[in-house]
């Protein structure tokens, strides 16, 4: 019973979020399942295509990063650098790529992307480089507002920094301590609240399942 009401929720307000996108210069599509996302990708960009990545649970869960390392795609591939330098020199040529993926922290019901990340590998593609953004996320990301969009996010950063084998005061609350460790993954805050005058360069591909974090 309560996947039946779930996917009746999703597929609602799915198409709620998908208008408000529309809104805002974002192109948004729902899809029911995440097995409906490599073929989606495979529409969306032609082979031969550059590409590159942001961390994300839900890319691996979508079968995304098998789907561009299928030799159809010169794929940046972060995953596959074996030092610092080389991982650094692909964050660097992120900014290049046709086609940047990643996942969203948060996505408001009036269609605003809401993200905190460390470094920043994953939000400045976002903002300004790739010619196309690609942001696949589970419903479960979406929430009502700003104000539960920062809850949700420190929510899951405790869990975020334990995955990556962190040493922060949250690895051991469970919760978010608003430290200042070296090891801190929460730096920067980033919000895309419009994309009119880039109209599509951002696509969202909402997937009526719980991904990710």
């Amino acid at each position: 019973m309560r996947k039946e009401l779930l996917k009746w929720k999703y597929d609602n307000l799915a198409s709620i979020v998908v208008k408000n996108f529309a809104k805002r210069g974002i192109n948004a599509v729902y899809l029911s399942t995440p097995e409906e996302v490599v073929p989606k990708l495979e529409e969306l960009m032609p082979a031969g295509s550059s590409a590159a990545v942001g961390g994300s649970i839900t890319l691996s869960q979508c079968g995304v990063l098998d789907f561009l390392r299928n030799g159809r795609y010169d794929f940046r591939d972060r995953y596959a650098a074996k030092t610092p330098e080389e991982k650094r020199k692909i964050f660097k040529e992120m900014f290049e790529v046709d086609y940047f993926l990643c996942s969203a922290n948060a996505i408001t019901i009036k269609g605003e992307i809401v993200q905190l990340d460390g470094h920043g590998t994953r939000v400045a593609p976002m903002i300004f480089g790739p010619d196309k953004v690609i942001i696949i996320a589970g419903m479960n990301k979406i929430v009502s507002d700003m104000d539960e969009a920062i809850k949700r996010i420190k929510y899951i950063s405790p869990m975020n920094a334990k995955r990556l084998n962190l040493h922060t005061p949250c690895t051991s609350t469970g919760i978010c301590m608003d430290c200042h460790s070296t090891q801190r993954i929460c730096e920067t805050y980033v919000v895309i609240t419009d994309s009119s005058a880039r109209k599509g360069r951002y696509t969202v591909l909402l997937v009526g399942e719980d991904l990710g974090l």
